[in-house]
């Protein structure tokens, strides 16, 4: 039985993550779905969240805005839309993005296009300042 997982976290942008992990919980369209080593091989649709991945005691995160998750018994590759690594936020961006998007938001006369922009920007802002601490 692999001890181990490949983890493999890609954006449009860049290869972000390429690591060797004992564990991934990713945020799944219907809810959160973790994955340990040996796995069974499924497809995932990702939501706006958190992706956290385990090595030993060490627990690390990353902002993803969806995407998709392929799992095998060996290797989670995530191709994310957007992805960022906690100790690359700016925490302050951020929280004006997410000011500015609940600001927004509030107003009843957004037709449903540009509310459902808005609740995409809002939730992004929250994952962020969520994966940064």
């Amino acid at each position: 039985m692999a001890s181990k997982i490949k983890l493999e976290l890609v954006t449009p942008e860049r290869l972000l993550v390429s690591e060797e992990v004992d564990e991934i919980i990713a945020p799944g369209y219907e809810g959160e779905f973790g994955v340990l080593p040996e796995h069974t091989q499924y497809l995932a649709i990702l939501s706006i969240g958190v992706l956290r991945y385990r090595k030993g005691d060490e627990v690390r995160k990353v902002a993803v805005g969806g995407g998709f998750a392929e799992v095998t018994p060996d290797r989670v590759v995530v191709l994310a839309d957007v992805g960022e690594k906690a100790e690359e936020i700016d925490v302050d961006r951020a929280r004006r993005a997410h000011e500015r998007a609940e600001g927004t938001i509030k107003d009843l006369s957004l037709d449903d296009a540009s509310y459902s922009k808005m609740r995409g920007a809002l939730q992004r802002a929250i994952a962020r300042m969520e994966a940064a601490g």
